[in-house]
């Protein structure tokens, strides 16, 4: 049985936070035909509050060298490469290049900050270019790094690989709990169990009253009541608030981090976050004001970034309503 059979047979889907099936895209890379391929691994984890790929290149480099090497072996005249944060190849570098030896990876340091993490943008930055991201079709599948096809899975996705590969894996994912939450860190637990059983069996249910933000931390859904019923999403970030938190502090957070982090490449997205600043700052907010903004960059943003931060605020706003 091949690995591509023992990852369908598992259901798996890739931890970067899109839950597309890993066999699919391994299955459409494979079906590319070219002379070269690469294979990147993606430790550009940039959300706030979320630190699951640095724990697991902290305590389990081995395994992902080793779920790179399984798709090396498998995809014939592939080079690889392990995209890393610029913290992490200053704290893991060496570590990882004693375990790589003469295995045909090689690590990238990556030269700009959280868009980096985006696929297109990600392969920009490696080729020295302009870091934004591009307009798809074609997608890093079928023309990525050099013009070759590209299959660019996150760190958690390659540990799981190895763990497929030796028949151990037991159908779980790393979920990291943080901010107002007791005990915080990272948990390996089953794939299906609820935000609510989750924090129940970390001991990091609070007993104040509290919403969490799941799949991520800028971009994450806000949750709360019986959605705490729900399994988790995205990345597998679980980030516990006390109501007593500054809602509007918060959302000033948020934007301020996208400001900061925009590539500055499509006006929704740029003009946007600058509208939402002014509104949230200002001395009376326009909430249907704010809401169309968000709700025209979801439709509208050219990348994952404007599409997806809208979320966090949309739902912080609907859960405002009933407080």
């Amino acid at each position: 049985m091949d690995i591509i059979t023992r990852i369908r047979k598992a259901n798996f889907l890739g931890r970067g936070g899109a839950n597309f099936s890993t066999a699919k895209k391994w299955e459409m890379f494979k079906n590319e035909k070219m002379d070269k391929k690469y294979i990147i691994c993606n430790a550009s984890e940039g959300e706030p509050d979320v630190f699951k790929d640095e724990y697991l290149i902290a305590n389990f480099p081995e395994e992902i060298i080793n779920g790179i090497k399984i798709a090396l072996d498998f995809f014939s005249n592939s080079q690889a490469y392990i995209y890393l944060r610029k913290d992490l190849y200053l704290k893991f570098g060496l570590k990882l290049k004693k375990i790589i030896k003469k295995e045909k990876i090689k690590l990238f340091k990556e030269t700009g900050g959280y868009l980096c993490g985006e696929e297109t943008t990600l392969i920009s930055s490696m080729e020295h270019q302009r870091r934004e991201p591009k307009i798809k079709p074609p997608y890093p599948l079928q023309k990525g790094l050099k013009g070759k096809p590209t299959l660019i899975n996150n760190v958690e996705t390659f540990y799981y690989i190895s763990k497929i590969a030796k028949q151990e894996y037991k159908k779980t994912r790393f979920y990291c709990i943080s901010k107002d939450a007791k005990k915080q860190g990272v948990f390996e637990l089953p794939i299906d169990w609820s935000v609510k059983k989750i924090l129940q069996k970390t001991k990091n249910y609070p007993e104040y009253d509290f919403f969490v933000q799941v799949g991520g931390g800028a971009c994450g859904k806000i949750v709360f009541g019986k959605e705490l019923n729900k399994s988790v999403c995205g990345t597998g970030a679980i980030i516990v608030y006390n109501v007593k938190q500054d809602l509007i502090k918060l959302m000033q957070k948020w934007v301020n981090f996208y400001i900061n982090e925009n590539c500055g490449k499509c006006v929704p997205c740029r003009e946007g976050f600058y509208r939402i600043r002014e509104i949230l700052n200002s001395k009376k907010i326009d909430w249907k004001l704010l809401k169309d903004i968000l709700e025209v960059m979801k439709e509208t943003s050219l990348c994952g970034l404007g599409t997806s931060a809208p979320t966090a605020f949309l739902s912080l706003m609907e859960m405002m309503k009933y407080r």
